[in-house]
């Protein structure tokens, strides 16, 4: 490993930074050949960031080194009481050969929330964008050039006190790793088919739906699993009568009218990315409507002609529309292209904005690079 003695100057976020720069990192041949076919979450940059918290000295040792294992002691608090929270954005090569991100003020925020109700400590805002920029700073070349592929970030934070009792951490680790990514679904843009979970719970009033923690998603793979027997790619959850989310995506539904309906509760996780299209939606003249939605509502919608379609939407897929939502009892249908024809027209601007071929309006998007 390779030390750059040339500490960086202090950052925006006030700290100073070590960088270690791999002494064997992935060729240039390697990289282009793993770029071709990148998958997604499969292979990983030369880098991570990696900053530490304590209850006495704060957040500490701010530092970029080679991507490698990481070293825990048994007794670490997230390996008994999953203390565990991450996020999810990508990095965009505009035109240009510029380096962007998508609202990752969004992202710093929702993890501060995540924090709150896992008992961690909350980043900086500002801490958790320069993270993202000095990982970017050495790992910038596995940003590919490729239309509609991008380099999947994915900071997160655990418990690393090494103790048995069950109280809050007080030492907490914070790292960023970073993995190219092709489409999320490989039979590509097309419709899913999905499963209704009926036998199994997401999440529930006053617990974890609302923050990104590993244990909601460990929750979610059996059903997963149930999902893929059915043949279907993804699951849907209930709350009793009312509509949640899908195992890794929130769901929207499009109304004969054009209105889109996506379910509300306090046990959804806010997605940055749904935000953002009914953001697009509302942006022409459309009606969006956050509320409680029951699966009857779905079905007999659909029935009538009144819902004309669905689709799912997240950081790693973007937008998906939904051919089919399955269960033992029921089957609902939407092969019309109306819906369809919505939700790509909103997928299309959405990743125009986002890979630099569309204006920002919003300003939504962040240089990493400069």
């Amino acid at each position: 490993m390779a030390i750059d003695l040339n500490l960086q100057a202090p950052s925006a976020a006030g700290l100073i930074w070590r960088v270690t720069r791999n002494d064997d990192p992935t060729s240039e041949a390697e990289r282009e050949e793993i770029l071709a076919a990148p998958g997604f979450g499969i292979h990983f940059t030369d880098h991570m960031v990696d900053l530490c918290w304590s209850e006495k000295g704060g957040w500490h040792r701010p530092q970029v080194e080679p991507y490698g294992p990481i070293a825990l002691d048994p007794a670490a608090a997230v390996l008994h009481y999953s203390q565990e929270i991450f996020e999810g954005l990508k990095a965009y090569r505009h035109a240009d050969g510029s380096i962007w991100t998508f609202r990752p003020d969004r992202n710093a925020a929702r993890l501060q929330r995540s924090a709150r109700r896992l008992a961690l400590p909350e980043l900086p805002t500002e801490y958790f964008i320069e993270s993202l920029k000095q990982l970017i700073a050495v790992d910038g070349d596995w940003v590919t050039k490729k239309d509609e592929e991008s380099l999947y970030l994915r900071p997160f934070m655990f418990a690393k006190e090494a103790f048995l009792g069950v109280r809050a951490a007080k030492k907490v680790a914070f790292y960023v790793i970073a993995s190219p990514a092709g489409p999320y679904f490989p039979t590509g843009i097309a419709p899913v088919d999905i499963w209704l979970s009926t036998n199994y719970a997401r999440a529930g009033k006053g617990g974890t739906g609302a923050a990104k923690t590993g244990g909601n998603y460990a929750s979610s793979l059996l059903p997963q699993a149930e999902a893929y027997e059915k043949g279907c790619q993804q699951v849907l959850f209930l709350d009793g009568p009312y509509l949640e989310e899908l195992g890794g995506m929130n769901v929207v539904l499009v109304t004969r009218d054009g209105r889109l309906i996506t379910p509300a509760s306090d046990s959804i996780l806010e997605g940055v990315t749904v935000a953002s299209i009914l953001q697009l939606a509302k942006d022409r003249g459309l009606t969006v409507e956050q509320r409680k939605v029951t699966i009857d509502e779905w079905r007999e919608g659909a029935a009538s002609g009144e819902i004309v379609g669905a689709f799912a939407c997240g950081t790693a897929a973007v937008l998906v529309p939904i051919g089919r939502l399955k269960s033992d009892d029921f089957e609902i249908v939407h092969d019309g292209p109306e819906a369809t024809e919505l939700a790509m027209s909103l997928r299309d601007e959405l990743t125009g904005i986002q890979y630099g071929r569309v204006e920002d309006r919003h300003g939504w998007m962040l240089r990493l690079d400069a």
